[in-house]
């Protein structure tokens, strides 16, 4: 099974990239992912179960950690062309 999610962690600080933002972007592209989308407003990653569910939770606790007040997740699987 293949999963895209994308994300979000807050609070948002559009002057400089806040510390649980950084740790995102860290744990996301250390993750052995097939592809993976950084922006200021959205991030979205996608590749197997078990490598994006794995991700997820690195991505939870370590923002969160960092100082991550929101986290907003939303997760889709992929059909067979996706």
């Amino acid at each position: 099974m293949r999963l895209r999610v994308e994300f979000t962690t807050e609070p948002f600080d559009l002057d400089e990239a806040p510390a649980h933002a950084l740790v995102a972007r860290e744990v996301v592209e250390a993750a052995e992912l097939d592809a993976v989308d950084v922006g200021p407003f959205g991030n979205t990653v996608e590749g197997g179960a078990d490598e994006v569910l794995t991700a997820v939770d690195a991505l939870l606790r370590k923002t969160l950690k960092a100082g991550a007040t929101r986290i907003s997740l939303q997760v889709n699987v992929l059909g067979e062309g996706e």
